[in-house]
């Protein structure tokens, strides 16, 4: 008897082995933009240094919809041992499964808490019962506020009160 994997089990196999395109179609791909330790961490400037990256999927009949992430997902997707340049069509989908999984998670923090307002104790609510990404977040919050404590000690010294 056989079963089917759970979803965490399931990989993109568009990327694992080069046997793609089949049929000997031409590989796809935007210029190659080599990744930066820069380019790994912050989101500043994600949005004015993608304006020009347009994408592959559709949004709602009005043509191609911008590409939010598919620099920072090309950078992570060679993090984690892909092709300098991976295949457009691999990026599309991880970005597209991104976009949805923050959809989601947006709408859930919408519902719970206050109404029309996203909280980072909503997100955290939602998230409780999954442990890796409960612990990411807390590691991450943490991170935050010692940034905070670090940044008031600082600015107290230079400034001086």
């Amino acid at each position: 008897m056989s079963v089917a994997p759970r979803f965490e089990d399931q990989r993109i196999y568009a990327t694992a082995a080069r046997p793609w395109p089949p049929d000997g179609q031409a590989r796809q791909h935007r210029p190659a933009r080599p990744c930066r330790p820069a380019q790994l961490g912050g989101a500043a400037g994600r949005f004015e240094e993608d304006a020009d990256d347009a994408g592959g999927g559709l949004d709602g009949g009005q043509g191609r919809r911008k590409r939010l992430f598919s620099k920072e997902l090309r950078c992570m997707m060679y993090g984690f041992g892909d092709d300098q340049n991976p295949y457009t069509e691999s990026v599309d989908i991880l970005e597209d499964l991104v976009i949805e999984f923050i959809t989601e998670m947006t709408h859930k923090a919408m519902s719970i808490g206050r109404q029309g307002r996203v909280q980072v104790e909503d997100i955290v609510f939602l998230i409780r019962k999954d442990p890796r990404k409960f612990a990411r977040v807390k590691d991450l919050l943490t991170m935050n506020e010692e940034l905070k404590r670090a940044r008031k000690a600082f600015d107290e010294a230079n400034y001086g009160s």
